[in-house]
């Protein structure tokens, strides 16, 4: 069954996506055109939870051992810019920073997270050692739900993890600081399952259980100055478990949409109170303008229209 966890809309406005069973795609909403295609890999089922785009190549990142990462070439087909092969190997999300320099995140190995990053456009990338990261926490890892448990902001990057912790970098990746933060991680199932940011202070985290998801405790937080502190909001009070968060555009941060296996959430108050608009289960969420977004889920893309 085809489960789509990573969307991404390009700078043309046409949708992007990767999933599982080895299936990416774009859809062109102009021509209202879809275009999909199996990217294999000797008899491996490859499975990507991780895309992303420049102005002029798209990237998506495989999970597990081996992590294989490709890019458009110019030759029509994808083409392999890296690969990773090792017991443990897992990546959850990527993202750029701008046309040249991108990164990818994982579950931690040998101590420390597993980040990779490119300087050159994604033609070449390189994981960073463990001693230029912070300790990891015992299995510290993110989670593959909706490539978005990374933000990136300016030179700025905010990481959330299983373990509830946001890594900060404020040069693209070159130097890291940790916070923990009061988000619920007891089990593993819970943590940090999706960040964002709407301006470099103001940020939302959201997690929860996804094997307990009416659990509304201590799974939702804001930030107002640019992730060094956290404070819960929304307690005992639904939305429970999401795997995606994202502001609105031009909402002067106060609008933010959250999915999950429960449907659809709204917040109009930067997150302190939530309404539910749909019990339609989605796993990623991302806005094309103010009005529109694209939810991704098992077996569909749906458009999302929030105002008329």
């Amino acid at each position: 069954m085809l489960s789509i966890r990573a969307i991404d809309i390009l700078n043309d406005g046409s949708l992007a996506f990767a999933a599982n069973e080895g299936v990416f795609g774009l859809y062109n909403p102009r021509k209202d055109m879809w275009q999909t295609s199996v990217q294999t890999y000797d008899t491996l089922n490859l499975e990507f939870r991780a895309i992303a785009h420049t102005a002029t190549d798209f990237f998506m990142l495989s999970i597990e051992n081996p992590a294989l990462l490709y890019k458009t070439g110019d030759k029509g087909k994808m083409e392999l810019v890296y690969e990773e092969h090792a017991t443990g190997v897992f990546y959850d999300a990527m993202l750029f920073w701008n046309d040249n320099e991108g990164i990818a995140v994982g579950d931690s190995m040998n101590g420390c997270l597993s980040i990779i990053i490119t300087r050159d456009g994604g033609n070449t990338w390189n994981k960073i050692a463990c001693a230029n990261l912070p300790k990891a926490e015992e299995g510290e890892g993110a989670f593959a739900a909706s490539n978005t448990n990374i933000k990136i902001i300016g030179n700025k990057i905010w990481i959330g993890t299983t373990a509830g912790n946001i890594y900060m970098s404020d040069d693209k990746g070159l130097t890291w600081d940790v916070v923990k933060t009061p988000i619920v991680k007891a089990k593993d199932t819970e943590g940090i399952y999706s960040i964002d940011f709407y301006d470099e202070l103001n940020g939302y985290a959201i997690g929860g259980d996804y094997t307990n998801p009416d659990a509304n405790t201590a799974n939702k937080m804001l930030t107002t100055d640019g992730g060094k502190t956290w404070q819960l909001v929304a307690e005992n009070k639904d939305p429970g478990y999401s795997s995606c968060v994202q502001f609105i555009p031009n909402s002067n941060g106060k609008e933010l949409v959250a999915v999950g296996l429960k449907g659809i959430d709204f917040s109009n108050d930067s997150g302190l109170t939530w309404k539910h608009l749909s019990d339609e289960p989605f796993h990623a969420l991302r806005f094309l303008n103010d009005g529109v977004g694209y939810a991704a889920g098992s077996k569909r893309i749906s458009k999302v229209a929030f105002r008329e």
